[in-house]
């Protein structure tokens, strides 16, 4: 029962604020107690009427309510609560908050709080990748804020891009994975290490042969590992993602630079490699540009490392649960088991990389492979699919 948990709704005004309701409703069936900011451009989509039949709990509004202060205070109302939920997160709330402002009660009381803050943003494609609004996300994300979302998707005013309200299911996963992590620290005396992203090979100053990755599902991983105990170090080639809150990051270019890196940090207990790793370097490297009109089209390749294999049968420090991952466009099941024996590790994540725009997405689809299971994971988030994989290791640890 989470009838001690104790969350504070800020319902902002956005279009997505009538999906508030329904989340609301989800909440209270996890037995979670909700009180609701409403703020005055929210009214324009809910109505405080609907908003208190479903939490059972008084809507505040005013900032400067003399009835309301006396019940229940800005200062009180912000710590009572266990978290702090804003959805629909809009850019002028996350804009308040990254300078500041409190003019009224929604950022008056995120202003005052001493309790964690998640914002789920929804707003226009072109608001959410304005400039203003991506500092104001940086440095709520340095602040400590954290963020559900935005997903991709078609918008109710008909464009289609980043900025809506994800699904109220993974909000309320967010939420629950919130309250589990609090006390729940099954890996804590465990240490992992997770590669991440693309590497790069350079041919010359400018031009470099790489494999494509956004390295969201390596940062997933190594954060969630990292939220359940265990002491996580995060090797990730250059990608355009924020900071994994680990306990160390080793940011590298090339192949070798993450070859090298890995042998430094072993040994651990956990090693997953999820890192689009290039298979072949440039023996010829210019470190000049080379002009077009003399390029040679014949590179002089030689072959990198594989740091999968290297790990996998490494002796005296092999980690105790190896996990790699297989980026196929054909015979996805067949490659996949064929590279968890080649390689020598316990377990292959495998995906297909050719439909569903899983490559720079924000959801995947895993088949999961290891000596003694084979099992279709659905298409989830990135998130969720290191909190299967999460769980699957703790199980793997403790059965």
């Amino acid at each position: 029962m989470n009838k001690s948990k104790n969350i504070l709704l800020i319902i902002t005004g956005g279009i997505a604020a009538y999906k508030s309701l329904d989340l609301i409703r989800r909440l209270k069936e996890q037995d979670y107690n909700i009180n609701c900011i409403l703020t005055e451009s929210g009214k324009n989509f809910v109505t405080p009427l609907s908003i208190e039949s479903l939490s059972g709990n008084k809507v505040y509004s005013e900032l400067f309510n003399l009835t309301d202060e006396k019940e229940m205070g800005h200062i009180q109302l912000s710590r009572i609560s266990d978290l702090i939920l804003v959805a629909p997160a809009t850019a002028n709330i996350m804009s308040k908050m990254a300078y500041g402002i409190c003019d009224d009660l929604a950022s008056t009381v995120l202003m005052a709080t001493n309790k964690p803050v998640m914002l789920a943003p929804s707003m226009n494609v072109r608001m959410w990748i304005n400039k203003s609004t991506q500092r104001n996300i940086n440095t709520l994300k340095t602040d400590g804020i954290k963020f559900i979302g935005p997903e991709n998707g078609e918008m109710a005013c008909g464009e289609y891009g980043e900025g809506r309200l994800s699904d109220v299911s993974e909000i309320i996963n967010h939420v629950k994975d919130f309250f589990e992590n609090l006390h729940f620290k099954p890996l804590k005396d465990f240490t992992a290490l997770v590669t991440s992203g693309p590497t790069r090979e350079y041919i010359d100053p400018v031009r470099y042969i790489s494999n494509e990755s956004s390295g969201k599902q390596g940062i997933a991983i190594a954060n969630r590992l990292q939220n359940l105990g265990a002491k996580t170090t995060l090797i990730t080639g250059p990608t355009n993602q924020d900071d994994a809150q680990v306990s160390k990051i080793y940011k590298v270019t090339s192949a070798h630079e993450m070859f090298n890196a890995c042998k430094e940090m072993l040994p651990v207990d956990i090693a997953i490699c999820a890192a689009a790793v290039a298979d072949y370097s440039v023996k010829n490297q210019s470190l000049d540009k080379i002009k077009k009109t003399s390029f040679e089209k014949d590179l002089k390749l030689s072959e990198n490392p594989d740091i999968l294999k290297f790990i996998s049968q490494k002796r005296n420090t092999r980690p105790r649960l190896v996990v790699g991952f297989a980026a196929e466009t054909n015979d996805l099941e067949k490659n996949a088991l064929k590279k968890l024996s080649e390689k020598g590790c316990d377990w292959i994540l495998a995906n297909d990389i050719g439909k569903d725009n899983i490559i720079g997405g924000d959801q995947n689809r895993i088949r999961f492979i290891s000596q003694n299971e084979n099992e279709q994971w659905p298409m989830t988030s990135k998130d969720q699919v290191a909190n299967i994989l999460s769980s699957k290791i703790i199980n793997y640890f403790t059965n």
